[in-house]
Formats: C-alpha cells, sequence, structure tokens
C-alpha cells in the first residue's frame, strides 16, 4: 500500500485530496474509499495508507485507511 497525507478534505461534500509521499501527483479521494465504521472523515495534513485505482476522471485513491 501506498501512504501519504491528507491535503484537505471537505467533510459536507464528502471528497478531497491526498498528496502521495512519493511525490507523484494529488490523487482524488471520496468518503466511500475511506475504511472504517460510522461517519468516515478525514483531517489535514492526516497520515493515511491508500491503493492507487481508476476513477471515472482517472486515478484516485482507494481502500483508504487513516495511519
Amino acid at each position: 500500500m501506498a501512504q501519504g497525507t491528507v491535503k484537505w478534505f471537505n467533510g459536507e461534500k464528502g471528497f478531497g485530496f491526498i498528496a502521495p509521499n512519493d511525490g507523484s501527483a494529488d490523487l482524488f479521494v471520496h468518503y466511500s474509499e475511506i475504511q472504517g465504521n460510522g461517519f468516515r472523515t478525514l483531517e489535514e495534513n492526516q497520515p493515511v495508507e491508500f491503493e492507487v485505482g481508476e476513477g471515472a476522471k482517472g486515478p484516485q485513491a482507494q481502500q483508504v485507511h487513516p495511519l
């Protein structure tokens, strides 16, 4: 799994972006890809682990696990 940091996340709209630690382009992240129970959200600068998958508009973070 890749690791990165949450650049920003809008809990009301349910999406945001992750900056991968390897320096590659920022990745879109949707709340439905955050692993866990209850209300799923991410905080700015929060470290995360994720898989890179293909979304409707290009690469996106999938199976996101907050660290």
